[in-house]
């Protein structure tokens, strides 16, 4: 399984990518696709939903099961990636293509909570 190491992770398996201009570009991690299956549907909340951290910002719809999305930090919704009508590019790349939403960080202090590449390989089991 692939993790990559300029990435930040949650304990609910979605990764964290802080952009140049501060916010952040959220999705799910490899290990989450894997467990989940064959993708076919996500949906997201709408670009400006204000969120808390661990509100729940969406849904994955696998062939096995629907996992609620949860949003790693507060703030705001800015971007949702237009590629996700193909809900399958978040098992074919889950890192790039496959992300879910951009999103503002209120408070970036909340960053530092979420774990590094070691940390979540671990709570994986890897």
């Amino acid at each position: 399984m692939n993790f990559p190491e300029d990435l930040r992770y949650t304990s609910d398996h979605e990764w964290v990518k802080v952009l140049e201009d501060g916010n952040v570009r959220v999705g799910i991690t490899d290990f989450a696709q894997s467990e989940l299956g064959d993708i076919v549907f996500v949906e997201t909340k709408p670009v400006g939903t204000s969120l808390k951290e661990h509100d729940v910002f969406g849904t994955v719809e696998a062939v096995k099961t629907v996992a609620d999305l949860f949003a790693p930090v507060a703030g705001t919704i800015k971007a949702v990636n237009e590629s996700l009508d193909a809900a399958e590019i978040v098992n074919s790349s889950p890192y790039d293509d496959g992300w879910l939403i951009e999103m503002s960080v209120d408070n970036p202090d909340q960053l530092g909570g979420l774990m590094g590449v070691g940390e979540y390989k671990k709570s994986i089991g890897e």
